[in-house]
């Protein structure tokens, strides 16, 4: 059987599940957590099965990463996790260990760069690789070797799903998401471009250099980008995932029994 790694963003899957049995459990905090913990080593047998896997890791985000030493408003507005599911998040690793997966959770990193990393240690070595996310982050790594799968619509995700959701190539979607920022993490953009203007730039521009020397660009949305400049170079460094992680563990320490 050819290699396949199975690389999970466990705290994406374990809070979607969680809502949704949050939301519709009348039971008491015990009962839906338990259930709760069930449905996510069933989704992990489930992704196994569909995956054919070889190696799988499901991996937990650190604390605060370099992002939030990077950019002090970094996710800022963001909601913190329920309490209820904090505490129960070493049930929620027992039952993903329980399928067989191996589970990381590193010290300060973010599980997006560790898992980036995983997928692209592994693509260099002509290992084929499942992504299992519903964050976009990860799309500007779909390549041959690196697959990204939504558990929740149970579909891969592929270029042309990139395009029709952004209206923009998958190897512009880093300056599209730099020009118009990212409200669910809180990573401003350039003060002044919306969703509209960044797609137009990133389509009509190779770079941003490109847009700055055109005369024929209209002179407001020149303004803009030469006035707010210096953050689009850091919101371009907080959506680009790192690959260049020191994991301390090889892929051979993932392969599943």
């Amino acid at each position: 059987m050819n290699p396949h790694l199975l690389l999970i963003d466990a705290l994406n899957l374990i809070r979607r599940i969680y809502a949704v049995d949050a939301n519709q459990s009348h039971h008491s905090d015990e009962h839906m957590l338990k259930a709760c913990c069930t449905r996510v080593a069933h989704a992990c047998k489930k992704l196994l099965a569909t995956t054919n896997a070889t190696h799988a890791i499901a991996v937990f985000d650190g604390d605060k990463s370099w992002r939030y030493h990077f950019y002090k408003n970094y996710k800022h507005s963001r909601a913190p996790m329920p309490q209820i599911l904090k505490e129960a998040l070493p049930h929620f690793k027992s039952a993903i260990e329980s399928t067989g997966i191996v589970v990381f959770e590193p010290t300060n990193d973010e599980a997006d760069d560790i898992i980036a990393t995983l997928a692209h240690k592994a693509a260099s070595n002509q290992i084929n690789n499942t992504i299992v996310s519903t964050d976009k982050g990860f799309l500007p790594h779909l390549s041959a070797h690196i697959e990204i799968y939504d558990y929740f619509k149970k579909q891969h995700l592929t270029r042309q799903h990139i395009k029709e959701r952004f209206a923009v190539e998958q190897h512009k979607l880093i300056d599209f998401w730099a020009l118009a920022g990212d409200k669910t993490n809180d990573i401003p953009g350039v003060k002044g471009i919306g969703i509209k203007s960044a797609q137009q730039l990133v389509n009509q521009y190779n770079t941003l250099e490109d847009a700055l020397d055109d005369e024929s660009l209209s002179p407001r949305l020149q303004k803009k980008l030469a006035d707010d400049i210096d953050m689009f170079v850091i919101s371009k460094q907080l959506v680009s995932l790192r690959t260049d992680i020191h994991l301390g563990f090889s892929l051979k320490q993932l392969r599943l029994n």
